[in-house]
């Protein structure tokens, strides 16, 4: 598997590189396109789960004991954390988003049956690995709902809510707008909210903050280290963003907004990490400092990791309806519902069992991207380099989303 991993990363970086070359200055125009702010906004929403407000509390100590593991000792944990979720990642997104912008089109690869078919098998699946996420870290955020440890009654209505809400949000595009900001607000809400908790209270100097920022220097000093698997846990980490850079780039292409393709690449790798860089900063004065976060704190973890929840899922539940055309249309708002909620509720219980790992997906993630270019190389390399433009029925248009069901 880290072979596989490894071959998948390499080609992902050489083809990202390959765009820019050659379609670098190309101004990228999806079939939706709407304004910059609302498409990192989308992007920022939409290509992060629970994971990005969950997991750091649970991590920084095994990233620091390097005793245990002597392959973090290159850097701080922090910088580790960061390279785990931030910056040259976001890359598989930006090569999946400018494929199925520019070159799907022209090639079609993914209508073709055997593909529509795998595709929509790595939708789905990673649609309820989302809500496993939540389900299986509620019990740490959440102790004082039962054990501690346990996953209660409770914590499954909470997924199932959280679920329904997504299933019905994703009845209707004109939500996804509406949906992604209100999210990245709340995100900030949260930073600012948790910052101020930490400092303005008196519970430790300002200047720490700044200093545990400055640590995330150390990633890009150590930038070679994370571009192959450190250890089993990282492999974890990177067949998890491959098993979403399909669907990832395949919703938000749709929403490129007439960027240049090297600001596509900028927007959806530096932008993002901002962010990011700025919450884990927050949570590692958190850990370094001993500051608790029961209570209130915990809440809003919660709730803005089901908000989290709820927008990622929305996009995935769109998409893989899309392919199979099971759209509200076709079906019935109703059975479009019901079918949905029960389909990601069952397929949540089958990764709770143990019966399905995210690292399958991933791996069959880069088994789709090798088979396109083959595909590309037998059959569609003439049209591929003749490319010149965005498809020409694509017109920056940035009221269109709000005409569409």
């Amino acid at each position: 598997m880290t072979v596989w991993l490894s071959a998948g990363i390499i080609f992902t970086l050489l083809s990202v590189a390959y765009i820019l070359f050659k379609w670098g200055n190309m101004k990228v125009v999806g079939v939706t396109p709407v304004r910059t702010f609302t498409f990192i906004a989308i992007l920022f929403t939409s290509g992060l789960d629970v994971g990005l407000i969950m997991f750091p509390l649970t991590e920084f100590a095994g990233y620091a004991d390097i005793s245990a593991s002597p392959e973090y000792a290159f850097t701080n944990p922090l910088a580790i954390e960061f390279g785990f979720w931030g910056f040259l990642i976001w890359g598989f997104y930006f090569l999946t988003c400018f494929y199925f912008c520019v070159i799907e089109p022209k090639v079609k690869f993914f209508e073709l049956p055997v593909v529509k078919f795998v595709n929509n098998v790595v939708i789905i699946g990673t649609c309820a690995f989302t809500a496993f996420l939540l389900l299986s870290n509620l019990p740490w955020y959440l102790p004082s709902i039962g054990d501690g440890e346990s996953v209660v009654p409770a914590f499954y209505l909470i997924v199932f809510a959280a679920i329904a809400f997504a299933v019905y949000s994703s009845t209707s595009i004109k939500y996804v707008r509406i949906l992604s900001l209100t999210t990245t607000w709340v995100f900030i809400a949260l930073i600012v909210g948790m910052w101020a908790a930490a400092f303005v209270f008196g519970e430790s100097e300002i200047t720490a903050y700044f200093t545990n920022l400055g640590l995330i220097g150390g990633y890009f000093a150590n930038i070679d280290n994370f571009v192959l698997p450190i250890n089993e846990y990282h492999e974890f980490y990177l067949f998890w963003w491959f098993s979403w850079s399909i669907m990832i780039g395949q919703f938000t292409s749709r929403f490129v907004g007439g960027l240049k393709t090297y600001q596509v690449m900028l927007a959806m790798m530096v932008i993002p990490s901002i962010p990011i860089a700025a919450w884990f900063s927050v949570l590692y004065h958190y850990h370094s400092a001993g500051i608790p976060t029961e209570g209130i704190t915990n809440m809003a973890m919660v709730f803005v990791g089901i908000v989290f929840v709820i927008n990622s899922l929305d996009s995935l539940i769109r998409l893989y309806t899309d392919n199979l055309n099971m759209t509200v249309e076709r079906i019935g708002k109703g059975n479009y519902i019901a079918l949905n909620i029960v389909a990601l509720s069952l397929l949540t219980l089958l990764f709770k069992l143990d019966f399905l790992q995210i690292q399958w997906v991933g791996a069959l993630v880069i088994a789709i991207f090798f088979s396109c270019f083959a595909f590309i190389l037998s059959q569609k390399f003439k049209s591929v380099t003749a490319i010149k433009t965005s498809p020409k029925e694509n017109k920056i248009d940035f009221t269109k989303i709000e005409n569409l069901n």
